[in-house]
């Protein structure tokens, strides 16, 4: 039962709720006593709404003018009748637990269906009433949020919390996201009247709340519902740190506020400019001015709070930033783009900041009210997202229900948590995903979006992108350029995942120290798993001496190059093996031991080596021979059957390998260096495009320095 919760009137060690002036309208909080009264005492005529969710109905129709409210009444009245005579520790009359709960969702904007599930949340867990009773007065979506909510009153969040359970009950969240809804706004109730617990039990529960449901509410993206549970949290388990910052904060209200001024020179600026907005001060919570304070040390006046842009339609979001950023100055790098690459919860928005003349930077927040709705409320926000024919309302046998508004972290919770081969790997795997505090965006090459938790990497992304079939991922580019998988990603990167065509291509046990999301760790162990005898790496890797295997036993001989010409009579001629230059390469010569001549490329390093080594510079030219031998080195991503494609590939362009050696794989990178013999100079062109176009090769080089 929920009614451990006390009146916060009783002393004890808990924050006042956090500031809500600049977040929603406020409205004066609720006095649980009257609440209590009036639960006893209204009237109960069937056909009136009783007084004592008046200030439901209200806050309701705020948001949906036309809504239904005998369902309201109703499920007030059987609340209230099965509730009666229960108390909460503070004396209060029980009832008043869910009206309250019920009020925060109402202000938040929650459609009828989940604030009638939300006055009946504890009523089948601590009353007579049945699910069934309910399905019968309320319908099946009702009936199916107070099974959800009950189920989860049921879960221990404690660090004995059976993992099995707080999987199922992640499922059932998943499957409605307005069941995690009515739980947050019941937490967020209870921790408002935590007062007269015992410090070790408002300990306990605050840690909980930390842990678990204040990064639930980040990723349902219910904001107004997060920073209120942060700052009481604050407050119960680091309570000096709390009282110093509310000091700051007090100390900071009494002066003049540097914002105000800024305010008002925004909304000239865009009366000015004929931009129909509302400019709005909003102060930063409790947890927010402590977060900044240990960021940036000191706090200055505009550290207090940030400015809030709110316009009405998408195009005059981009126009105020133009209007701010022309007439204002603006600090660049602050500015990102929350519209155009929304955050993974919902959230939508234009961060950016302009700087006054005394050098405070004012943070500014522009956005549609339809966006601030989203912002504040999240998922609430969405309103009933089921919307499918009547036939198909009821949940099929296994509970699964379709919701395409999910946002896109509870689809992957869903997914990976099928995958997770145990309740312990899925319990630990949660509570990393959860103690991530914020995630990037990073960009398809098709203009699509992955969102990654920070610090993810390329293993991250072919898993999120791909499922298990990123099990044949070679390789990736990142912003163009050619990246291990260990490459660690960050926000607005484009991502290319690059694919390997042969079926038998395999994950590497190195990836799971790569692997940083849920999905992608989970995989890799399953693969794993699976094939307990696979070995790391192609086969084509096979280390010989030295690190390297011959890729050709067959001994060659020693073809000539191409013919190269003195000017001058001299000894024999031979082609630098660090460069090995071919027609029709600029080409200089120098004299060495033995009288012999070595010929490097004009670009070679060991030219100016030569030049300061004394060496005496000799004329030489290409003769008309086409032939030529080169050193080719082909750098590519490790995959089985790797270098049986590559040695193809040489063949069908008619070049002749002289020798070849293949390194050790190093971060499922391979280094593949050829020696080859082509008819003709003019070949070599066509032969390296021939080598680069193999699956999983990602650049083919001339050697460029003295080869192994």
């Amino acid at each position: 039962m929920s009614a451990e919760a006390t009146n916060p009137a009783t002393p004890g060690p808990v924050a006042p709720a956090a500031p809500t002036v600049a977040r929603r309208k406020s409205r004066p909080r609720i006095d649980l006593r009257r609440l209590g009264r009036a639960a006893l005492l209204g009237p109960a005529v069937r056909s009136k709404l009783p007084d004592a969710i008046g200030h439901v109905a209200e806050a309701h129709r705020a948001h949906h003018p036309d809504a239904d409210l005998d369902p309201l009444r109703r499920a007030y009245l059987l609340a209230e009748s099965s509730h009666r005579g229960q108390m909460r520790k503070s004396g209060e009359p029980y009832i008043t637990h869910p009206l309250a709960v019920t009020l925060i969702l109402a202000e938040l904007g929650a459609e009828t269906t989940t604030l009638t599930a939300s006055l009946l949340h504890d009523t089948v867990e601590d009353t007579e009433v049945t699910l069934d009773q309910v399905g019968k007065e309320f319908g099946e979506e009702v009936r199916y949020l107070v099974d959800g909510v009950t189920k989860l009153e049921k879960v221990d969040y404690g660090a004995a919390a059976e993992p099995e359970t707080f999987r199922k009950m992640l499922v059932a969240t998943g499957n409605d996201v307005r069941v995690m809804s009515i739980k947050l706004a019941d937490r967020l109730h209870n921790m408002r009247t935590l007062g007269v617990m015992r410090p070790e039990k408002q300990a306990r529960i605050a840690k909980v709340t930390h842990d678990v449901l204040i990064p639930l509410a980040e990723r349902l993206g219910v904001q107004a519902l997060k920073t209120e549970l942060e700052d009481l949290v604050f407050a119960i388990l680091l309570p000096e740190e709390y009282a110093r910052t509310s000091e700051l904060i007090a100390e900071n209200a009494a002066g003049e506020d540097p914002l105000a001024e800024v305010a008002d020179e925004v909304r000239a600026v865009l009366r000015e400019a004929d931009i129909p907005a509302e400019v709005l001060i909003r102060p930063r919570h409790s947890v927010s001015v402590h977060r900044v304070s240990r960021k940036r040390g000191p706090l200055r006046g505009t550290d207090f709070g940030r400015l809030l842009v709110l316009v009405n339609d998408d195009a005059d979001c981009y126009a105020v930033l133009g209007e701010l950023h022309t007439c204002l100055t603006p600090v660049v790098s602050e500015f990102k783009d929350f519209i155009a690459v929304p955050k993974f919860n919902l959230y939508q928005s234009l961060h950016t900041a302009v700087a006054r003349p005394d050098g405070q930077v004012v943070e500014v927040l522009i956005r549609t009210h339809r966006m601030h709705q989203a912002a504040e409320a999240g998922v609430i926000a969405l309103g009933n997202p089921y919307t499918p024919p009547a036939e198909e309302q009821s949940a099929g046998l296994d509970g699964e229900r379709a919701d395409p508004t999910r946002p896109g972290w509870l689809s992957r919770l869903l997914d990976w948590q099928r995958g997770a081969p145990d309740p312990d790997t899925f319990w630990s795997t949660l509570r990393d995903d959860l103690a991530q505090d914020r995630e990037i965006t990073v960009v398809r090459p098709d203009g699509g979006t992955l969102g990654l938790p920070e610090g993810a990497t390329c293993v991250d992304a072919a898993y999120a992108q791909y499922g298990e079939d990123a099990h044949a991922c070679i390789g990736a580019r990142v912003n163009g350029r050619l990246a291990a998988l260990g490459t660690v990603l960050r926000d607005g990167d484009t991502v290319q995942l690059l694919m390997g065509q042969d079926p038998a291509s395999e994950p590497s046990r190195e990836w799971l120290e790569h692997a940083h999301t849920p999905a992608a760790r989970i995989a890799i162990q399953r693969w794993l798993a699976a094939h307990p005898g696979a070995e790391d790496g192609p086969a084509d890797t096979a280390e010989g001496p030295g690190g390297t295997r011959p890729a050709s036993s067959a001994p060659a001989a020693r073809p000539r190059g191409a013919d190269v010409l003195l000017d001058e009579p001299g000894g024999p001629v031979r082609l630098g093996g660090c460069c090995t230059p071919v027609p029709p390469d600029g080409i200089v010569g120098f004299a060495v031991r033995g009288g012999a001549v070595t010929v490097h490329r004009v670009e070679c390093s060991m030219v100016d080596e030569m030049k300061n080594g004394g060496r005496a510079e000799i004329a030489v030219r290409w003769g008309d021979t086409a032939a030529c031998r080169v050193t080719l080195v082909a750098e590519s991503f490790s995959r089985p059957h790797l270098l049986a494609d590559l040695t193809e590939a040489i063949a069908l362009e008619g070049a002749e390998i002289v020798s070849a050696t293949v390194e050790s794989p190093n971060q499922q990178r391979v280094r593949h260096t050829y020696t080859l013999q082509l008819p003709d100079a003019a070949e070599l062109p066509a032969l390296m495009r021939a080598m680069r176009d193999v699956p999983g090769v990602y650049d083919v080089s001339r050697v460029q320095a003295p080869a192994a």
